[in-house]
């Protein structure tokens, strides 16, 4: 929450501009500007998803579908003038994994810099997950601030953002935008991400992270294939959803098709047998280092079982 609020605070201290873009199904923590929901239409410049958030602020964010470019240029052919940044996770894992689609990432990275807005990942689930650079290592492209979480703190908590130095100027007190936070630089939580960042450096970590992922990968649509289930399985590197729909997951609407009653089941079937997922469909899987073969292979099992129990809703 504090790496995302302070980047758009930069944002908009930088550009001179309120408004914010956001996209449909991507969290980027509580602050107030970011609780809004979507409208109909393609931009909805939209009411408070949380009460005591104020209308006219809720009204500074727009809020588009994610992965659709189109929204994205009609809307700053409409107001780019008033935006100061488009905020998104590269990889969405809030509203499960949903990939982005080839050129879309390219195409934020062009229309905010031809309406002279900035681009913001939110990299807290991806930064050092999906790759050492994270998505943007991964796919190539370079947004002008990045907010990062609890990865650069081996899982404790802790927030950071940074970006390109003309940026950083404006940050207190070399600048006028003031900078505090509680989650900054807690002396536990840097050492354990300092840790955490030191083993990641092995180029082996993140090919044994995608071959564990994989492996979970290929023994869920084996497990749902054999049970009859219809199961999505999207994932990067180490993070992972399966979708209990049919067709792809491509956006928050796509992914709100599933069936979440029958993912409860599949929930409490698999922590029944040992094995802890999220207990919402709409949030990411992940493994580890310190997973094993034998663990990805045993959830698969475990699945294999639970997905006959998890009858449909």
């Amino acid at each position: 929450t504090e790496a995302a609020m302070s980047a758009i605070r930069l944002a908009r201290g930088a550009t001179g501009r309120d408004a914010i873009v956001k996209f449909e199904g991507c969290y980027h923590g509580h602050a107030d500007s970011l609780l809004v929901k979507a409208g109909s239409g393609g931009a909805t410049f939209s009411l408070p998803d949380s009460a005591g958030v104020p209308p006219s602020l809720a009204a500074l964010t727009g809020t588009l579908p994610f992965n659709d470019l189109s929204a994205v240029r009609r809307t700053f052919d409409a107001r780019g003038s008033e935006i100061a940044a488009v905020i998104v996770e590269p990889v969405a894992g809030n509203m499960g994994v949903v990939l982005p689609a080839p050129g879309f990432l390219g195409g934020l990275r062009e229309v905010t810099t031809r309406h002279g807005a900035l681009l913001i990942f939110d990299e807290v689930i991806t930064g050092f997950r999906v790759a050492y650079g994270g998505a943007q290592t991964l796919y190539g492209v370079t947004p002008d601030l990045t907010c990062l979480g609890k990865i650069i703190g081996g899982g404790l908590p802790v927030g950071a953002y940074g970006g390109r130095r003309d940026l950083m100027a404006h940050v207190a007190p070399l600048g006028g935008v003031y900078q505090a936070g509680t989650l900054s630089g807690n002396p536990l939580a840097v050492a354990a991400g300092l840790a955490t960042l030191r083993a990641l450096q092995d180029p082996s970590a993140y090919r044994r992270l995608e071959a564990l992922g994989a492996r979970l990968q290929a023994g869920l649509e084996a497990a749902a294939r054999e049970a009859g289930v219809p199961l999505m399985v999207n994932r990067v590197g180490s993070m992972l959803t399966g979708f209990f729909t049919e067709g792809p997951v491509t956006d928050f609407a796509s992914a709100k098709r599933s069936d979440t009653a029958r993912y409860a089941k599949f929930f409490h079937a698999m922590l029944a047998r040992g094995v802890f997922l999220a207990a919402s469909q709409f949030e990411a899987a992940f493994v580890s280092l310190a997973h094993s073969e034998a663990d990805i292979d045993s959830a698969a099992q475990a699945a294999r079982q639970a997905l006959r129990t998890a009858e449909p809703s």
